[in-house]
């Protein structure tokens, strides 16, 4: 510790020790602060977006881009040409400041009306001054005012004066930067092929009548590739090449707007923007926005305004045609989520985080989109009235999913593993080729049925109530019923769907047996358990793993005929059994004094004798298995929806008036 504090004394600290740093020094030393270090694809661009900006106000009709084979790159426009003349105060020729001093350009000076641009992307006179510190050489060709002028830097410096070097025609005008990155700065020294492409493709895109393009030389070759952009019909035709494969729900809308000076608004004549979107069916949506040509991959506010436009044109709509289901709240991300988009912003002023203008921070510019994009959207939608409905659907069932997602319910679990329900009692084998689970009607038939039981092999898990009608319940929502969460947890398997494929590694019965009382009320139990194991556990159906227990209703105890006819307990199922019991009974001439009739109210009155021997022993019981023919599958279904379905009580009543009369119940 003492030799670290003698090191500390050590070290001076005084004026001398600030150290300013002029010129393009900064950007040297601190080239991450400016610009990507990844690659030299950034310094690139910001030439390539200098001459967009000539397009963008009209001036250029070109803008070409040369990859040549000695690793510079050469960005080309036939714009006004940089100026050439000295500067009325800082006195070097203007070419030269402009790559030589930061904060130096033509785009301060926007809402004066007298600037050299109105719209642009450059916004700190700091791109290409960046671009020559970090360049080994880079040399500027200036056609302008019928002569040719060149410059030429090393390492930020000038080398070469400027000087005229030739003549031109007098309408002959442009810029060509060449530049040799300097490899120290950046990781590869070599650009990004597919970003720059992308970023040029863009530029065509969002400059109709703008031709671009990019040559490159083969390595160590003369022959050159070549691959030019022109988009005549803009936005639209780039959204689809972006989608390329990707199945959409809606055709493309696209629509342009910018103000002019009728707009009586707080924003400036000339902004607005221009947008092509869709709806994907589902995964990935692409998108791509852009301010003043810059693209912008991190979004920002102007992405936030078109969201927000397309958030009120579909409730809107949604409104105006009474679609929205009763407890459905929509937000923003539930239309938003699958939207394909390319949104083009042109603002007069506008702010980005950093100097590489991946975000726009325009406080303004979320309002003047909205604003803008809004109103043609919710025309197109009223106008296509079919399309606006499918896109209401597709942001309804987004947020019905996201809401049944809020309110998940997982299974109870204890150390990692789903806990049993404390209610069941299990069997002691572990082999499911044998094991069987009685789901039993009440806590009483329960207590009858555990003492009826082979407890070996036989489970019990008795039910409180009827159990939920799960038929249109998302599985998400499931296990908010305690009943269906025991059942789900003690065999073993997870809710699914028809065509899903469930893991029933974890099933721990061979055998699940419904057993409910021979009434009404044991019916519909025994109907809404098959409705559950139909709609969310279709596989255990598939699998032959579902039974139906047949407990008798009624008992006949027969008084002993003789010594050779001992008293015997005969068990009628149902009253269309007892009346072929009873005329057995008289054909052997038993009189009605001889036998008693008895009826069992429920599981419950059964002693544990009686349940074993008439449901659950194999040897003496009526076990039907759940099976769904292949070729009923559909008639399956409309059952299930005609009984069970929220919305199906017209057809329910139509269907028991008409078939009323058939039914044989006991009441």
């Amino acid at each position: 510790m003492s030799k670290n504090k003698t090191m500390s004394k050590s070290i001076t600290y005084d004026e001398s020790s600030v150290t300013v740093l002029k010129g393009l020094a900064p950007v040297k030393e601190r080239p991450g602060m400016y610009t990507r270090t990844d690659s030299p694809t950034h310094i690139i661009q910001e030439v390539i977006d200098n001459a967009a900006d000539e397009a963008l106000g009209g001036y250029a009709q070109n803008i070409d881009v040369t990859l040549n084979q000695d690793g510079s790159v050469t960005i080309r426009d036939n714009g006004r040409g940089i100026p050439t003349g000295l500067h009325p105060t800082e006195h070097v020729p203007v070419v030269e400041l402009v790559f030589t001093q930061l904060h130096a350009g033509g785009k301060f000076n926007k809402k004066s009306g007298d600037g050299a641009y109105a719209f642009s992307g450059g916004l700190h006179g700091v791109g290409v001054s960046v671009t020559n510190a970090l360049s080994s050489r880079l040399e500027v060709t200036v056609k302008r005012t019928g002569k040719i002028y060149h410059i030429v830097f090393a390492d930020g410096d000038v080398i070469q004066p400027l000087s005229v070097i030739g003549k031109c025609a007098s309408k002959d005008s442009g810029t060509e930067v060449r530049i040799w990155p300097n490899g120290k700065y950046f990781d590869n020294s070599h650009c990004n092929l597919a970003e720059l492409e992308r970023s040029l493709r863009a530029k065509a895109v969002l400059l109709p009548g703008v031709n671009v393009t990019i040559t490159r030389y083969l390595n160590n070759s003369n022959e050159a590739q070549t691959q030019n952009w022109h988009y005549p019909n803009g936005l639209k035709s780039y959204l689809l090449d972006l989608l390329a494969d990707t199945p959409t729900v809606t055709p493309i809308f696209a629509s342009e707007n910018y103000l002019n000076t009728n707009h009586e608004t707080e924003f400036n004549p000339g902004e607005g923007a221009s947008y092509a979107l869709t709806w994907v069916e589902d995964g990935h949506a692409p998108s791509e926005s852009y301010v003043n040509l810059i693209p912008t991959a991190n979004g920002g506010t102007h992405e936030k305004g078109l969201k927000q436009a397309v958030f009120h044109a579909v409730t809107n709509f949604i409104s105006h045609h009474n679609l929205l289901p009763r407890g459905v709240k929509l937000q923003p991300d539930d239309v938003f989520s699958r939207v394909a988009f390319v949104l083009s912003a042109r603002l007069l002023d506008p702010q980005f985080q950093g100097q590489t203008k991946d975000a726009l921070t325009s406080r303004d510019a979320k309002k003047l989109v909205d604003t803008i994009c809004s109103d043609p959207l919710e025309l197109w939608l009223n106008q296509n009235i079919d399309t606006g409905k499918k896109i209401a659907e597709l942001a309804i069932h987004q947020a019905q999913a996201r809401m049944r997602s809020a309110k998940k319910i997982e299974k109870k679990k204890g150390s990692g593993v789903a806990v049993l329900p404390g209610k069941l009692t299990d069997c002691e084998s572990e082999d499911i080729r044998e094991n069987e689970l009685f789901l039993v009607e009440g806590d009483s038939a329960g207590g009858s049925a555990k003492l009826a039981r082979d407890k070996n092999t036989q489970a019990i898990l008795p039910l409180r109530g009827k159990v939920l009608n799960s038929f249109e319940v998302h599985r998400d929502q499931l296990f908010s019923n305690a009943e269906i969460h025991d059942i789900s947890v003690a065999i073993g398997v997870d809710p699914h769907g028809k065509n899903d494929t469930p893991d029933l590694s974890g099933l721990r019965y061979g055998k699940i047996a419904i057993l409910s009382d021979a009434d009404v009320d044991g019916a519909h139990i025994q109907v809404l358990l098959l409705t559950l194991f139909y709609t969310h556990f279709p596989q255990l159906i598939e699998a032959g793993h579902i039974y139906v227990a047949q407990p008798p209703l009624f008992r006949v105890d027969i008084n002993a005929q003789g010594k050779n006819k001992p008293a015997r307990k005969i068990y009628a199922q149902d009253q269309a059994e007892l009346d072929s019991i009873l005329k057995r009974l008289q054909l052997e001439k038993i009189k009605e004094s001889a036998y008693t009739i008895s009826r069992f109210k429920g599981l419950g009155e059964m002693n544990p004798d009686q349940l074993k021997d008439t449901t659950m022993n194999p040897d003496t019981r009526c076990l039907l298995q759940v099976q769904i023919p292949d070729q009923d599958n559909n008639d399956t279904q409309n059952i299930f929806i005609k009984l069970m379905g929220k919305g199906e009580a017209a057809s329910r009543r139509v269907w028991m008036e008409a078939e009323g009369d058939k039914v044989e119940a006991d009441i």
